[in-house]
C-alpha cells in the first residue's frame, strides 16, 4: 500500500501514538546519529539524489520503517511497502509495473520491504533485475543477521546500514517529544510521573521506540480514566503492573547497576552459586539488558576461571548463543546453567596476570627486534642476511623446544605466566609425522 496516502487527514485520535509520533523528516528522526549525522555515507548520498537501495539492519523498534519513510519524503518519492510475512511475488509484480510507469514520467519509487529475510532465495531473486535497472529503489529491513538470512546476488546489490538499539537518553527525548507535541503527542493534557515511574517507563523499553511509547499510550489512557477532570498521573505500580509484574528499582543515576554486577561478580569469584544465581535474577527482573550480563560472564569465565576449567569459557559462549536464539524468557535458563557452572568452577587467574605482566613489559620496551633465528626467509637476500639461521624445528628434535628462545635477546628467560606446564610430547619425545610414521606405518 502506499504509505503517503491520506496520512494527513487528522485521524489522530484513532491511530496508535507511535505512528502518530513517527518523524516526518530525517532531522527528526531519534537516534542512529552515525548513519544520519552530517557527513555520514547514507547523508551525503541522500544529498546527492536518490538513495541507493539498501538494507537497514536492527532490532525491534530502532527505526528501520520511520528511516525509510523519511527517506522518500526526503528526495520527493513514492513509497510502496509490505511485509514479506503477508506479501508475495505477485503484489511485487504489480508494485513493479506501477514503478515502471512513474519512471517514465521522471518519478521514482521505493519499495520497503518489512521482514526482508522471511523471503525465499527464489523471492529475493525476483528484485535483482529491478534494483540494477533502477526501476525501484529497494530498502530491505530486517531484524536477522543479512550474511546469513539475504542472499549473496541481492547483498552484492545493495548497501547495509546497521541500526543500533535506541540509548536511554533517545528515549527519554521521545518522551519529552510525545508529552510537548500537541497535535500528534499528548501535549494537549500531558501527564505528570510518579516518583521513578518515568524511569521505569524507559528502562523496560529496551532501545525499542515503538514498545516505549506503546506502554506510555497504555499508562496514560489509564491515568486519564483515575484522573477524571484532574491531572493524570501515571503511577510506578500502575506501570510496573502493565509491564507485567512487580519491577524493581534500578537506580537511574547507574549506581544501583554497578551495585548489583559488584554483588553478581563477587559472588561468583566466592564460589557461591546460590547467591550468583540471586543477583542474576535481581538484575535481569530490574530490567537488565542480558546481553550486557552475558559479556560479563564470559569475561569471568577467561580472567577468574582461567585455566582451572578452560571449558567454562566454551559454556560461557554456548549460553550466549543459546539466549541469542531463544531469548527471554526461555533464555534466562542457560544463563542461570552458565552461572551455576562458573560459581563451582576452581578459579585460576593466571591468564589475567600473565596478561598484565606482558603488557607492561611490551609498555617498558615496545619495539624489541625479533631474533634472526625466529625470522622468516622467503628470499635469497633475507637468508644471506641470516633470517632463520639456527631454527631448530622441534618436531624433528626431541629437545628443540628447550633449546633455543623464542623471546627477543633482551627478554631471554623471562616468565610472565605462573605455574609453567611442560609441552606435551609423546613418549620418546619424537613428534615428527615422518619420524611417526616410521615407527606405525599404519
Amino acid at each position: 500500500m502506499d504509505l503517503f496516502v491520506d496520512e494527513e487527514r487528522g485521524a489522530h485520535a484513532r491511530t496508535p501514538l507511535a505512528d502518530r509520533l513517527r518523524p516526518r523528516h530525517l532531522d527528526e528522526v531519534c537516534g542512529q546519529r552515525h548513519l544520519l549525522a552530517k557527513g555520514t555515507a547514507l547523508r551525503a548520498a541522500l544529498e546527492a539524489g536518490v538513495p541507493p537501495s539498501m538494507i537497514l539492519w536492527g532490532p525491534p523498534g530502532s527505526g528501520k520503517t520511520t528511516i525509510a519513510m523519511a527517506l522518500a519524503r526526503h528526495t520527493k518519492s513514492r513509497m510502496v511497502a509490505f511485509s514479506a510475512v503477508t506479501g508475495g511475488l505477485a503484489d511485487v509484480r504489480k508494485v513493479i509495473a506501477g514503478a515502471e510507469a512513474l519512471r517514465s514520467r521522471g518519478e521514482t519509487t521505493i519499495l520497503f520491504i518489512d521482514e526482508i529475510h522471511r523471503f525465499n532465495k527464489a523471492q529475493q531473486d525476483a528484485f535483482l533485475p529491478h534494483v540494477e535497472k533502477g526501476t525501484v529503489t529497494l530498502i530491505g529491513a530486517t531484524t536477522e543477521n543479512p550474511s546469513f538470512e539475504v542472499n549473496s546476488a541481492l547483498l552484492s546489490r545493495t548497501r547495509v546500514f546497521v541500526l543500533e538499539a535506541l540509548s536511554d537518553r533517545d528515549l527519554e527525548s521521545l518522551v519529552d517529544r510525545a508529552l510537548s507535541d500537541s497535535e500528534r503527542g499528548l501535549g494537549g493534557r500531558p501527564p505528570q510521573f510518579e516518583g521513578d515511574a518515568r524511569g521505569l517507563l524507559v528502562r523496560s523499553a529496551h532501545g525499542d521506540a515503538r514498545r516505549l511509547l506503546t506502554t506510555l499510550e497504555l499508562a496514560y489512557e489509564g491515568a486519564l480514566r483515575e484522573a477524571g477532570e484532574g491531572v493524570p498521573v501515571i503511577r510506578f505500580k500502575q506501570l510496573s503492573d502493565l509491564l507485567g509484574g512487580r519491577v524493581h528499582l534500578y537506580d537511574k543515576s547507574g549506581e544501583e547497576h554497578y551495585n548489583l554486577i559488584s554483588a553478581l561478580h563477587k559472588s561468583l569469584r566466592g564460589s557461591d552459586a546460590d547467591a550468583s544465581l540471586y543477583w542474576l535474577h535481581r538484575m535481569l527482573a530490574s530490567g537488565e539488558d542480558p546481553m550486557y550480563l552475558v559479556r560479563r560472564l564470559i569475561r569471568f569465565a577467561s580472567e577468574d576461571v582461567g585455566l582451572a576449567d578452560p571449558q567454562a569459557l566454551v559454556v560461557a559462549v554456548a549460553a550466549r548463543d543459546a539466549y541469542h536464539m531463544l531469548g527471554s524468557p526461555e533464555g534466562e535458563l542457560a544463563l542461570a546453567q552458565l552461572v551455576v557452572v562458573l560459581a563451582r568452577a576452581p578459579k585460576d587467574v593466571s591468564i589475567y596476570r600473565a596478561v598484565r605482566r606482558v603488557q607492561e613489559t611490551i609498555a617498558e620496551a615496545p619495539d624489541l627486534p625479533v631474533p634472526l633465528h625466529l625470522r622468516n626467509a622467503p628470499t635469497e637476500l633475507m637468508k644471506e642476511l641470516g633470517y632463520g639461521t639456527g631454527y631448530q624445528y622441534p618436531p624433528d628434535h626431541a629437545d628443540g623446544a628447550r633449546t633455543q628462545s623464542y623471546l627477543p635477546d633482551a627478554l631471554a628467560g623471562r616468565r610472565w605466566l605462573e605455574g609453567q606446564l611442560e609441552p606435551q610430547r609423546p613418549a620418546g619425545g619424537v613428534t615428527s609425522r615422518a619420524s611417526k610414521l616410521q615407527q606405525d606405518p599404519q
